[in-house]
């Protein structure tokens, strides 16, 4: 699993960073990626990358604020003529069905594949035997929504030299076993997959939150997390502004995080006003309070060591 953040500003598009959107490549895990956001210009900001619009399996919208929505016609064009055909499932808030369709309808763009639309309410929204996506209600001036995204216990691995001293032959057996199974062999004897393999590995979890102010749901979502993206439209000394937009400071984040007890955080959707200089002193106050921390930019990535459970930055733009 990797993370890159295909735009990390907040409101409309900057010199130095793109409106919101962040892609889950999930290549390993189901040959796929999933897009959370579809701020203005991500299919500009694909061409920058690896990804292949008609490998995004699922979108999902955060909230119908234009900087995380003004991208999705074109994206879901591009999709249709780069050759997608594999249905596409979008989930978001009621209104995302007929704001897709109307543009889609009025700009007489015609999909070679269909989209299946999820109206999303709190609770978990999507499941499957390798992933489970839970979504919470923000509190932002329109409804908002974050998403927790669960990978399930990995199989667990065979010990194959407990294998061979058993006598296990090579075949359906050994997939029965990994599949946490008790097999019986030609001898009668039998075999209880605890005795051939090593303990399944814990997955990945993350959390990836709309805009908002600071609130319960938000440390809800969170709770003891691999990873959460989290936004911080202003400073520390900005938080009247921040509640009165319904947004989030820099240490609105690390507080949630801090509470939660995720391991990383990363900050995005930050306002321009924010240059280069002042991040640095943004960063080391929020690692005061949150030590594990880090502020996005655009094309940021960062991939999932399984071995030492954490979040290590692969590029750095």
């Amino acid at each position: 699993m990797q993370v890159l953040f295909l735009g990390t500003g907040a409101g409309m598009p900057s010199k130095q960073r793109n409106t919101s959107a962040l892609a889950l490549k999930l290549h390993e895990e189901r040959g796929a990626v999933w897009l959370f956001d579809c701020g203005e210009a991500v299919q500009h900001q694909i061409l920058e990358t690896t990804i292949k619009p008609r490998k995004i399996e699922k979108i999902f919208i955060t909230h119908m604020h234009g900087d995380h929505i003004f991208g999705l016609p074109g994206l879901l064009g591009s999709r249709s003529f780069q050759g997608g055909d594999e249905p596409l499932d979008l989930y978001g808030p009621k209104e995302l069905k007929e704001y897709v369709e109307m543009t889609l309808r009025l700009s007489r763009t015609h999909l070679t594949y269909p989209i299946r639309f999820h109206e999303v309410k709190e609770g978990v929204i999507f499941e499957d035997d390798t992933m489970t996506v839970e979504a919470g209600l923000l509190a932002h001036v329109i409804p908002t929504y974050g998403y927790r995204i669960e990978q399930k216990p990995l199989l667990p691995k065979l010990d194959m030299d407990k294998v061979k001293q058993l006598g296990v032959p090579k075949g359906p057996l050994l997939a029965k076993l990994k599949s946490g199974k008790t097999v019986e062999l030609a001898d009668g004897r039998k075999v209880e997959s605890k005795e051939v393999t090593e303990p399944a590995e814990p997955g990945f979890t993350v959390a990836i939150l709309g805009d908002t102010q600071y609130c319960a749901k938000s440390e809800e979502l969170s709770k003891d997390a691999d990873l959460v993206v989290h936004e911080a439209t202003f400073d520390g000394e900005t938080e009247k502004l921040a509640k009165e937009y319904g947004h989030s400071t820099i240490l609105d984040a690390a507080t949630v995080a801090s509470r939660a007890g995720a391991r990383k955080l990363i900050v995005n959707h930050v306002s321009a006003r924010f240059l280069p200089d002042h991040e640095k002193h943004l960063l080391k106050n929020m690692r005061q309070v949150h030590g594990n921390s880090d502020i996005a930019h655009d094309f940021d990535e960062y991939g999932w060591n399984k071995k030492e459970r954490l979040m290590e930055k692969l590029i750095e733009r």
